[in-house]
């Protein structure tokens, strides 16, 4: 619901990059579909919410804690991917495969959350399991077109979304390429999602303040 321009996508067709082994196989229909529709769908949701939400002093912080954990993940995440130059591995992405995702998750959890619109919680799994995965095959086929054996090596030590417990190693590129850089996040225009957040975060206050204060 948060997620409105970034993905994880990292595929490079530069010089630099590795040629791939073999062919990526075709997307089916759905991931094409939901490449498509996952913003504009996002979006739709996310509106839907905030015209139901009816926040509480308890939920604003709950859901606040979860929202500004996964902004914290999507903002390292930022730091250390350079699309279109390298796979990233470092940081998050030594983790899960997936990192902006899932912070993304978790900021969305965190809206609903805050704002108690428990009913939505499962229309938000159907349409994070239902799009955002198909999404995420889709755009690992484009990365194991570009990097071939590098990506299928990467794929095997480092889950596609649920992170492991210790980094899953293997290579990335040197010491610089592997430390965080703010450069990166301003790149990667990680501030959008981080105004969009914030811009909620104030409407649900202000939601719960105008129903406490003036129609009590």
């Amino acid at each position: 619901m948060t997620d409105t321009t970034d993905t994880d996508s990292r595929t490079a067709p530069t010089a630099e990059a590795a040629a791939p082994e073999a062919p990526a196989p075709s997307k089916t229909f759905w991931e094409q579909f939901a490449q498509r529709a996952r913003v504009p769908a996002g979006t739709a949701l996310g509106v839907v919410f905030l015209v139901f939400m009816h926040p509480s002093a308890r939920s604003l912080y709950i859901g606040g804690v979860f929202a500004l954990a996964g902004a914290l993940v999507r903002l390292w995440a930022a730091g250390h991917i350079e699309k279109r130059v390298r796979l990233a591995q470092s940081g998050p992405y030594a983790f899960t495969r997936n990192p902006l995702y899932f912070g993304s998750f978790f900021m969305a959890l965190g809206v609903i959350l805050a704002g108690q619109g428990y009913w939505l919680l499962p229309f938000f799994a159907l349409f994070f399991f239902g799009v955002y995965f198909p999404v995420m095959r889709a755009e690992e086929q484009d990365l194991l077109a570009v990097y071939g054996g590098e990506f299928a090596d990467y794929a095997r030590r480092v889950p596609l979304f649920v992170p492991r417990p210790s980094p899953g190693g293997g290579g990335g590129g040197g010491a610089r390429e592997a430390k965080f850089r703010w450069s990166r996040v301003r790149r990667n225009r990680e501030h959008r999602n981080l105004a969009s957040l914030l811009a909620v975060a104030l409407i649900l206050v202000a939601r719960y303040f105008i129903e406490r204060h003036l129609f009590r």
